[in-house]
C-alpha cells in the first residue's frame, strides 16, 4: 500500500509515516518512481509507534524497544522491560519537577491574593 493508504488506516498523518522512516522505525520498499510502498503488517507497526509516542517515549527509546517487536524473546522481552522501567523513572523525575513548580506557582498566586486584598479601599471593601 502507498503511504496515504497506510495514513488513512492507522489515522497517522503522512507527515509522521514520514518521520517514522527517517528515524528507522519503520520500512518502506520504493517503487520504480520513487513513491513509498508498505506491507499490511506496517499497519500494526505504525500503531504499536503511536502508543509507544502516546507514552510519552522519544523515537530513540521506540527504536531499542523495537528489537522486542521484531525478533521476541526472552533477551529482547527483558530489556524492553528495563528500558521502559529507567523511561517511567525519568517519566516520574518529571512529574515530581512539575508538582514542585506547581506548588511555586501556587504560592506566588497567594501572594498576589493577598496582596492584591490590601489594595482594596474601604469604599470597595463593603
Amino acid at each position: 500500500m502507498r503511504i496515504g493508504e497506510l495514513a488513512a488506516q492507522t489515522g497517522a498523518s503522512v507527515r509522521s509515516l514520514r518521520y517514522y522512516e527517517q528515524q528507522g522505525l519503520l520500512t518502506s520498499t520504493r517503487s520504480p518512481s520513487g513513491q513509498r510502498h508498505y506491507t499490511a503488517a506496517e499497519t500494526e507497526r505504525v500503531g504499536f509507534i503511536q502508543r509507544m509516542f502516546a507514552a510519552g517515549l522519544s523515537s530513540r527509546t521506540i527504536a531499542d524497544l523495537l528489537p522486542c517487536v521484531d525478533s521476541p524473546g526472552e533477551d529482547t522481552s527483558d530489556a524492553a522491560a528495563e528500558r521502559m522501567a529507567r523511561e517511567r523513572d525519568r517519566l516520574t523525575g518529571h512529574i515530581a519537577e512539575l508538582i514542585r513548580t506547581r506548588d511555586s506557582l501556587d504560592q506566588l498566586i497567594a501572594v498576589n491574593r493577598a496582596h492584591r486584598a490590601t489594595l482594596r479601599t474601604p469604599a470597595q471593601a463593603s
